[in-house]
């Protein structure tokens, strides 16, 4: 069954929101933690509107809605400063530390992100340049290369790579007869091979353990024992994990997202990625009924007008994108 444009982004935008919010009360925690204090199931529901990955995420299309499908890393960075007040107590570190640059004018937007600490701050928001590059991971990779080096480049550039690799990732699931395996391969395929060897050999080593204990908690298990960084934050851990529990969840949004909740660490970043990235690849209609009437009465959460101007705003970039191929194509009579 085909699954239609505005309900791949508003799976996408629910599943970012639901995943961010089940796995912020337990962010921090090891999964024997979880299970304690939760039971052997671990967290299974949500209330909230989530965390700075969702705030961040906002700010993002707020950028894209307002360039009307053109956003680069100075429209990015503006979104910072008007959103100071309301935002600032949510940023990590590394966002806080590029956000004063810019206001300081101590560096320009494209030089902000420069040997910032690690983080996931890139890569945990970046679903809206995915789905504004439906169908084109390619694309994704490129533009987010500029968007999310703001936040990391240079000795932390492999964050950027990860943001790359997700932003990619949303975007293939979009593909007609996108499969689970297809949306893993355009995660990687259009980064650098050279300057992302670490990003890629990160999440290459995850996705292999992830096929050699295809059991969830065998894998979250071994995981701990031999893969887990210094900082939980780290996106050389977080975005190999989400990508995996993709394919051990076979991308059911209602599995990856407590998947990603319960594997502890940075719980709520692991199950924003893969909430949004299955909700993309199912469609709205595949998360749990009562989940989205739990997002839909809270009156301040808007997605599904959200949904609706975002879906505008692709389907005009690609109408443009067309109408300039076919007149390059009938070699159209430029300027004199």
């Amino acid at each position: 069954m085909a699954i239609d444009l505005e309900s791949r982004i508003y799976g996408c935008l629910l599943g970012g929101l639901i995943g961010d919010a089940m796995g912020a009360p337990v962010e921090g925690k090891t999964f024997e933690q979880i299970e304690r204090e939760y039971g052997p199931d671990g967290v299974l529901d949500f209330e909230g509107e989530g965390t700075d990955d969702t705030a961040i995420r906002n700010q993002l299309i707020s950028a894209i809605l307002a360039g009307n499908g053109v956003v680069d890393c100075d429209t990015f960075a503006a979104t910072f400063l008007q959103s100071w007040t309301e935002n600032y107590s949510k940023w990590w570190v590394p966002v806080r530390n590029m956000a004063h640059k810019i206001r300081n004018g101590a560096a320009l937007p494209v030089d902000a992100g420069y040997g910032n600490t690690a983080s996931s701050s890139s890569a945990m928001a970046i679903s809206p340049l995915g789905m504004l590059n439906a169908a084109n991971p390619r694309q994704a990779a490129l533009e987010t290369f500029d968007v999310a080096g703001l936040i990391h480049s240079g000795p932390t550039g492999f964050c950027r790579d990860a943001a790359c690799a997700m932003a990619a990732a949303v975007a293939g699931s979009f593909s007609p007869g996108a499969t689970v395996s297809s949306v893993l391969q355009d995660a990687t395929r259009h980064l650098h091979s050279t300057s992302a060897a670490e990003m890629l050999s990160s999440i290459s080593n995850v996705l292999a353990l992830a096929e050699a204990h295809p059991d969830y908690k065998s894998f979250r298990s071994e995981f701990y024992g031999s893969f887990l960084r210094d900082d939980i934050c780290d996106s050389r851990e977080t975005v190999p994990v989400a990508l995996a529990i993709f394919a051990m969840s076979n991308g059911v949004p209602k599995r990856a997202i407590r998947y990603g909740a319960n594997f502890g660490r940075d719980a709520d970043t692991i199950a924003t990625m893969v909430g949004g990235l299955c909700g993309s690849f199912c469609g709205h209609e595949a998360l749990p009924e009562e989940w989205v009437r739990k997002v839909e009465a809270n009156r301040s959460v808007k997605l599904r007008d959200v949904s609706c101007r975002f879906a505008e705003v692709v389907r005009s970039r690609a109408r443009s994108s067309v109408e300039l191929a076919w007149r390059v194509l009938d070699g159209e009579p430029g300027n004199d």
